[in-house]
C-alpha cells in the first residue's frame, strides 16, 4: 500500500511551446517529480494529452476534410509516439509506465468500469505508472469525454485517489484575463462555488485539445465535492507537483 494515490492530468498547452511542438524538457520535469514521489511512497496515474498533436507532427497537414476523422487519425499515429516519450524519460528514472485507452463507457456501472477499476488497481500493485489518454482514435460522439479534464476527474473518483492535480499554462484561476494588472490568482474555491464570472469563452484548434478553465473547474469541482482536494497550477513552473505535497500555497485549490 502506497501514503497517497494521486492523479496528475498534464495538457497539450502545458507539454507544447508556440509552434505547438511537443518540449520533451517538460515531460522529463514531469516524470522527474513523479518519480520523486514514488521514492516517498507515493503514487500516481498520469492522464496525459498530446497524441493529437503528437501525430500532426509526424504526419503534417492532413489531406482529410473530416474534423473528426482527422482528429483519429493524428490520434492513432500520435499515441504510440507518446508513449515512446513517455516510455523513455520512466525507463531512465529506473520506472515502469503503461498505456490505458479508457471510452467513456469504462466509467458506466457494469463490467466495463470494473474491467478499469482492476487494470489500474493492478497496475498500482505492480508500481507501474498508468499513463491514461482517451482513445481519440476510436472516441466519437456518445462515447467521447468532453476533454480530459473530465477523464482525470473520473479516474480519481474510480480510484479513490487523495489527490487530482491539473496541470495547466496558468497558474490557477483568475479574477479577470491572467494578464490583466487588476486581475489576482483566487486560491481557494469550493466545490459549489458559482465561478461564471471568472470564466472566458475558450476557442482552440484541434490540436490544441478540447478543455479550457471551465472544463477544469468543473470537473476540479466534482472530484471536491466527492472529498477529492484537486488543484489546477502551472505545469510548465519546477516542481510544483512536489510543492503541493509539500503544502506550500501553489494555484488555485478546489476542495471542500
Amino acid at each position: 500500500m502506497y501514503k497517497e494515490r494521486i492523479v496528475i492530468k498534464v495538457g497539450t498547452n502545458v507539454m507544447t511551446n508556440r509552434d505547438n511542438r511537443i518540449v520533451r524538457p517538460v515531460l522529463r520535469n514531469l516524470v522527474k517529480q513523479i518519480a520523486e514521489l514514488y521514492d516517498r511512497d507515493i503514487i500516481c496515474i498520469l492522464v496525459s494529452s498530446g497524441s493529437v498533436i503528437a501525430g500532426k507532427e509526424v504526419l503534417g497537414k492532413s489531406k482529410i476534410k473530416n474534423r473528426t476523422q482527422r482528429r483519429q487519425v493524428y490520434s492513432a499515429i500520435g499515441q504510440p509516439r507518446m508513449m515512446r516519450l513517455y516510455y523513455d524519460i520512466f525507463h531512465d528514472y529506473g520506472m515502469k509506465c503503461a498505456q490505458v485507452l479508457p471510452t467513456k463507457r469504462d466509467f458506466s456501472p457494469g463490467v466495463h468500469r470494473q474491467n478499469m477499476i482492476n487494470c489500474c488497481e493492478g497496475l498500482l500493485d505492480e508500481g507501474v505508472i498508468p499513463i491514461a489518454n482517451e482513445d481519440d482514435a476510436v472516441s466519437v460522439t456518445m462515447s467521447m469525454f468532453s476533454d480530459n479534464d473530465e477523464l482525470a476527474s473520473l479516474i480519481a473518483q474510480l480510484i479513490n485517489a487523495d489527490k487530482l492535480i491539473i496541470l495547466t499554462d496558468i497558474d490557477g484561476l483568475y479574477t479577470g484575463h491572467p494578464d490583466a494588472l487588476n486581475s489576482s490568482l483566487v486560491k481557494n474555491v469550493g466545490p459549489h462555488e458559482n465561478l461564471d464570472k471568472y470564466i472566458e469563452d475558450n476557442n482552440k484548434s484541434e490540436e490544441e485539445g478540447r478543455g479550457g478553465m471551465g472544463s477544469k473547474l468543473d470537473y476540479a469541482q466534482q472530484a471536491a465535492a466527492n472529498n477529492i482536494p484537486t488543484y489546477i497550477v502551472n505545469g510548465k513552473t519546477d516542481n510544483v507537483i512536489i510543492d503541493i505535497i509539500d503544502g506550500k500555497p501553489v494555484g488555485t485549490k478546489v476542495s471542500l
